[in-house]
């Protein structure tokens, strides 16, 4: 307090003189429209400012918001486009059955909160594991296409193999229209393009025809986009095409992923193990 005081008196000339300055302009202000529409102008805009930053800010917060539903809506989506079976024969079931036996597909949302697409085989890491019900060997999706395999999980997190990866990756792809079907595998030369093998040279192609998923993949549903013709050359030692496919999906900026559950794999596995016993028994 004493320094306050002390402070006042030694300058009391100088508080004085800006006390009169404050009155002086107030006065001005006050009785000259010119000077007062100024001030007005520069409230509204300083308002409008500050609305803005206000405006701004409560847009960011929604944006969580607005990202969970638009991945909820997402999820519905596939489940209905790509989750059904689409040989589904109703006249065969009972009607208390024909949700669940149509059903073929579910998917859980995740984050990629690791990644790697310069290495010969790639992986990432998402936030879903044994607790959210994932398992190795299913498949992984993004919003533009095909990720990966599950490898390995722990309670909450989970590997992923990408399909970046020279070795143990083949994924079953098709030719849209056409239909005829073949290998996609990665050269690990550029982390755009991968190679469709196995499709007849007779078959026609055209630079940007699409590529999807086939049905013949217990892990991925068919139909879903991977990708577009960039190029096609015999080759030459096997005597089919060899197709660059340019991915859909930048897998270097992937976020967003979605895990495929199939609900029918246990039985399709279990069919197909003992076609594998009675060529093991020959």
């Amino acid at each position: 307090m004493s320094f306050l005081i002390r402070l006042f008196s030694k300058n009391a000339f100088f508080f004085f003189f800006l006390f009169l300055q404050i009155i002086a302009v107030v006065l001005i202000f006050r009785k000259n429209a010119i000077q007062q529409s100024f001030i007005a102008a520069q409230t509204s805009a300083f308002d409008s400012r500050i609305s803005g930053y206000i405006d701004e800010g409560t847009s960011y917060l929604k944006l969580k918001q607005i990202n969970e539903n638009l991945v909820a809506q997402n999820k519905a989506l596939m489940a209905e486009i790509y989750g059904k079976d689409s040989l589904y024969n109703p006249t065969i079931v009972r009607v208390d059955d024909r949700a669940k036996g149509q059903q073929i597909y579910t998917f859980v949302d995740a984050e990629v909160i690791s990644n790697s697409i310069n290495r010969s085989d790639n992986y990432f890491t998402i936030n879903r594991g044994k607790n959210q019900g994932i398992a190795p060997e299913m498949g992984v999706i993004s919003p533009n296409g095909i990720g990966g395999i599950v490898i390995n999980t722990t309670q909450n997190f989970a590997l992923v193999q990408s399909i970046l990866s020279i070795h143990k990756i083949r994924i079953n792809a098709s030719l849209k229209n056409s239909g005829f079907f073949g290998t996609l595998t990665w050269k690990g030369e550029d982390s755009r393009i991968m190679h469709l093998s196995d499709i007849p040279k007779y078959v026609p192609l055209k630079i940007g025809d699409t590529v999807i998923t086939d049905n013949k993949s217990t892990i991925f549903p068919s139909g879903i986009m991977i990708g577009r013709i960039a190029g096609y050359d015999v080759d030459p030692k096997t005597g089919f095409w060899d197709i660059a496919v340019e991915l859909n999906e930048n897998l270097g900026q992937t976020q967003k992923v979605y895990v495929v559950r199939n609900l029918k794999r246990a039985e399709i596995k279990q069919i197909q193990d003992t076609l594998t016993k009675i060529q093991n028994d020959k």
